[in-house]
């Protein structure tokens, strides 16, 4: 079975509207080439937001937002104009075209093209079972609330956050080329935070679990036992010692590979920053960057990560190799910097929402897997630390140089091929080319996750992607302790 569903069958109240809308874009469009414009496109988006959190066994605050609005996008002898409203009377839609003109028309030597791309059209949703929408905002106080009494499993927690979250985004992409996507992506998700003190000694752990689909997957999943692991792993983790700073072999786990892929290669690999020369892949293509062992792919539906079939200019996302056995084959692109470099557009053109232009953006970045055991990565290490994503605060990049440092989660030392005693505060730095290049071995797993929490930020805007791989062994990375 295919990871979508096509929307057919009798039209709703809100496919209505959706035709309703279509009408609309439709009359923007040619009032765009009549004005004019050599290309246009418009975005219509409307997208429900809900956040539960509840803070040491009590409600803390319930919000709810609905965002829904149209950008037009023109292009006038190679200038490009944008400007979106979410007032859609008519009066005030023409107004937003004739904004989006004036931009185009005002801007002097800027230009930019829209490589061809194949024209689609397709309405798709993620599989959903249970609109979340529709669910009662009672029952989903009391799992979120339910879940955070349970994390209290000891007098050393001093704290447990809980929140639960969903989204329902819908947008409708039409251009003047012909062009008309329709998708509807659902995702919702839990997210916990358990503080433990023990000897004036504190350690945090957050974690979470998303997940696009219904509210089916919020009742499959034992969030009562999720949150009380995570209580029991920040006890354990707040008596532990810091790991003895050196370079080891290490072994990450899929969280922090996708995290390590997306931060420090992947936004290394966006057509706009290798065009402006800011990536360290710049001018590498066909460059083995990586041992034989790595590949790399971006695609648009995968298993577990985020629902995202065609990007915001309509262009199918179809899966991209970004490294094949080692060796840069692509970058992503947008329609700009595909023309830019004389590509075929990826379907990476994305923007937060229908306020924002479309950029160059990562979907589901990930690591092919390979056909190692997780027993037979560790076996033959002396040495080394077993690095593991729960729990983990983030860290930083800089593309331009491709190096990083990290924050990772309460991880395991290992000794003569065995995972041995927690340590906490584990940091690990280094840079992302020289990283890939000593991987000498891959596990068979596969593991890709998204986040209705937050995404990805650039340029201002932040969109959510999927990110994951498989177990990896690194012969050396430099690991530390804060």
């Amino acid at each position: 079975m295919p990871y979508y569903t096509l929307a057919r069958g009798a039209k709703t109240v809100k496919e209505n509207e959706e035709t309703i809308k279509k009408a609309e874009l439709d009359i923007i469009l040619d009032k765009a080439v009549n004005k004019g414009a050599s290309y246009a496109d418009a975005r219509f988006q409307c997208q429900d937001n809900e956040l539960i959190t509840i803070e040491n066994k009590t409600l803390e605050s319930y919000t709810s937002r609905n965002l829904s609005g149209i950008g037009v996008r023109v292009s006038i002898k190679g200038a490009v104009g944008y400007a979106s409203t979410s007032d859609l009377t008519r009066e005030n839609l023409d107004k937003t075209l004739d904004n989006a003109i004036k931009a185009a028309r005002a801007i002097k030597g800027e230009k930019k093209a829209f490589k061809g791309t194949k024209i689609t059209k397709a309405e798709l949703k993620s599989p959903i079972r249970i609109d979340p929408v529709n669910v009662s905002p009672e029952e989903k106080v009391l799992l979120a609330l339910d879940a955070n009494k349970a994390a209290w499993v000891s007098d050393k927690i001093k704290s447990a956050t809980t929140r639960l979250g969903l989204s329902k985004d819908f947008r409708l992409f039409m251009s003047s080329e012909g062009a008309e996507t329709n998708v509807e992506t659902t995702m919702v998700g839990l997210m916990h935070t358990s503080v433990a003190k023990v000897n004036g000694v504190m350690e945090w752990v957050p974690h979470s679990e998303s997940m696009c689909a219904g509210f089916e997957f919020m009742k499959s999943k034992d969030w009562n036992s999720f949150t009380s692991d995570i209580s029991k792993l920040a006890i354990e983790a707040v008596s532990s010692k810091t790991p003895p700073p050196g370079t080891y072999p290490v072994v990450v786990d899929p969280e922090i590979v996708g995290v390590l892929l997306h931060e420090a290669f992947g936004h290394a690999s966006e057509g706009d920053l290798v065009a402006t020369g800011e990536s360290v892949l710049n001018k590498k293509l066909g460059v083995k960057l990586a041992s034989e062992h790595v590949t790399i792919v971006d695609e648009g539906i995968v298993e577990g990560g985020y629902f995202y079939p065609f990007d915001d200019e309509g262009t199918e996302k179809k899966r991209t190799i970004i490294v094949e056995n080692g060796v840069l084959k692509n970058y992503i692109h947008d329609r700009n910097s595909a023309s830019q470099f004389g590509a075929k557009p990826t379907g990476n053109g994305r923007a937060q929402n229908f306020e924002n232009l479309p950029i160059v953006r990562q979907t589901n970045y990930f690591m092919q897997p390979g056909d190692c055991k997780f027993e037979e990565l560790i076996e033959n290490i002396d040495f080394g630390v077993y690095v593991k994503a729960k729990g983990s605060t983030g860290g930083q990049v800089e593309v331009g140089m491709g190096t990083f440092t990290f924050n990772v989660g309460p991880s395991n030392i290992i000794r003569n091929g065995e995972l041995t005693e927690t340590v906490r505060g584990v940091v690990i730095s280094g840079l992302i080319l020289e990283t890939l290049k000593t991987i000498d071995a891959i596990g068979k797993d596969l593991e890709i996750r998204t986040s209705v929490f937050g995404g990805c930020g650039k340029s201002g805007q932040t969109v959510p992607v999927g990110i994951g791989g498989p177990h990896i062994r690194v012969r050396k990375m430099t690991v530390g302790g804060r």
